[in-house]
């Protein structure tokens, strides 16, 4: 079970630094990363690969602070907003909840629950 402390260090982590390196700090060897209802990414090497490709394929992501956060034993729920700059400078945004199992300090589980018809829209055009 994490502490609220460590829950809240994940978030720094995110919010002002690297989402490649929040993966490697913070999850288990073989954590699961879901988006949606989509298949479950496995490993944290291959959750690491692919946060980099995400992330390298952008200009810029801006993690906003969440203004919500449950921590209930192992299970943790944290409301993300995500603004993403594309390469052509073009800014969407993402409002998800991460619904996150950890084990003692670190996340074994995580699912993206999110609106699809409203996910990555326009916020500000290139």
């Amino acid at each position: 079970m994490p502490s609220r402390k460590r829950v809240e260090q994940f978030i720094h982590a995110v919010v002002h630094g690297d989402h490649a390196e929040a993966i490697k700090e913070f999850y288990h060897v073989d954590a699961t990363m879901q988006e949606n209802c989509a298949p479950p990414r496995c490993g944290r090497d291959n959750l690491i690969a692919h946060e980099k490709k995400a992330m390298g394929s952008l200009q810029e992501m801006k993690t906003h602070p969440p203004k919500t956060v449950l921590v209930d034993g192992d299970n943790v729920m944290i409301l993300w907003t995500f603004d993403a700059t594309d390469k052509q400078g073009v800014t969407r945004r993402l409002n998800e909840i991460a619904y996150q199992i950890w084990s003692a300090d670190g996340i074994m589980k995580e699912r993206f629950i999110y609106d699809s018809a409203t996910a990555w829209q326009v916020v500000e055009p290139g």
